[in-house]
């Protein structure tokens, strides 16, 4: 047998080394004429890839009333293209389409065993993908990947704990992302109310000499101006001053502020691209609405970013707090500068800005604190989770039990069946 995976030649008691092939039936998905699709639930669920998943089970987009491929109730779907590795467990008959493929334990072993089996090895077998438009494994590869197979008793008692572990995890990890979703709303609360003057209403009322402490009909400070974006900006040109994404670099002189979810894009050494202005300014992405702050030397990404700069009535900070205060209308991948122009926005006295600043940045840095506590432990429990299923698959997780029968014995079984 070829050792091309990673796995241990130290056996546990009652183990063997083998290959999925030998252990499952493999079904390779093939995609229907697309005239045969539908989206009104007539003949099979049709799945197609990764995008379809949910935690174990995929949900449904399309049908398909003449499928090629078919998979059957708790059968465990893998990606194998575009990404590869990702798995779910099929719901019900369904047909499958060539983004997938399905896998079928044979002689009892459960879709539970080789779902976290998979989930162990999903970087092994997404490192073996290969494609130059996209990343993809074959049938072959999969089917020669090698595993190590535990006793059939032995498999059962992991699949038990690995359920009682993970729903504790689960619990925990729910946890975690629903104080995400508090710490969110805390943010917008906070900008809020430093948008409609609450956050220094104490420190206006004790400015009464120099400002008048009531509000006006609108609701906000009396001593407020309001405004347009776009009277309180300046645009700073890019032209021929772009980098587009193919030519971003993981090293270089230069941060890439794109549009992107990430703060830094990529990175380059081509000082001749660098953008030339006055420190600090917002980079705005026109299609996702990202707001960046920048205040260090950078190139701009290629692709739908917005320059701007507030004028000097504006502390450019508080304009970058107060402009993630506006709610913009959702356009998908259209443009949203336009509206970011035309929105309304309130022009404190200088003074009371910086207080303004103080204050926000005094609550969003104990926000920060809770955000970088919380990220640290998504991190540890998601490390803790392959750490358990490293334990599963190598025999250290539950007891062996020297009554059990050998897995060599279900392979000679499975092997007579088929």
């Amino acid at each position: 047998m070829n050792k091309t995976n990673a796995v241990s030649s130290d056996l546990p008691n009652g183990w063997v080394q083998t290959t999925l092939e030998e252990i499952s039936q493999i079904i390779l998905g093939q995609s229907p004429p697309s005239s045969t699709y539908n989206i009104n639930g007539e003949g099979l669920p049709f799945y197609q890839g990764k995008l379809e998943f949910g935690k174990f089970y995929p949900t449904p987009r399309k049908w398909c009333t003449v499928p090629k491929k078919i998979a059957e109730k708790g059968d465990v779907f893998i990606s194998i293209r575009a990404p590869v590795g990702p798995t779910n467990i099929c719901p019900e008959k369904s047909a499958v389409g060539r983004g997938l493929a399905a896998i079928r334990g044979l002689c009892g072993i459960q879709s539970l065993f080789i779902l976290y089996l998979l989930r162990r090895f999903e970087n092994q077998i997404a490192s073996k993908g290969t494609g130059t438009t996209f990343n993809a494994i074959t049938g072959n590869q999969l089917k020669i990947f090698e595993i190590l197979l535990p006793p059939l008793r032995e498999q059962h008692r992991i699949v038990g704990k690995l359920e009682v572990l993970f729903t504790q995890l689960d619990a925990a990890v729910d946890n975690l992302k629903k104080a995400q979703v508090q710490l969110q709303r805390y943010r917008r609360s906070i900008l809020k109310a430093a948008f409609e003057g609450e956050l220094t209403r104490e420190w206006r009322e004790g400015h009464t000499s120099k400002f008048h402490p009531a509000k006006n009909s609108t609701g906000f400070p009396q001593n407020w101006e309001k405004t347009t974006v776009g009277n309180v900006i300046k645009k700073v040109s890019l032209s021929g001053k772009k980098l587009k994404k193919g030519n971003y670099e993981l090293e270089g002189k230069l941060p890439v502020i794109d549009q992107g979810s990430s703060f830094i894009g990529g990175y380059t050494d081509d000082e001749q691209l660098k953008v030339e202005c006055q420190l600090p300014v917002i980079v705005f992405g026109d299609h996702t609405k990202a707001i960046k702050y920048v205040d260090f030397d950078f190139v701009g990404g290629a692709d739908g970013i917005k320059v701007i700069k507030s004028q000097e009535i504006y502390h450019p900070k508080l304009f970058y707090y107060f402009i993630q205060a506006i709610s913009l209308p959702d356009r998908g991948y259209s443009r949203h500068f336009q509206f970011l122009e035309k929105a309304q926005i309130l022009v404190p006295p200088l003074p009371e800005q910086e207080q303004i600043i103080s204050e926000l940045e005094r609550h969003l840095s104990v926000a920060d604190e809770v955000e970088n506590t919380i990220t640290a432990e998504l991190t540890r429990a998601k490390r803790l989770r392959q750490s358990i299923l490293t334990q599963a698959f190598s025999g250290r997780l539950v007891p062996q039990d020297p009554n059990d029968e050998p897995a060599s014995v279900l392979l000679e079984r499975i092997k007579t069946k088929n």
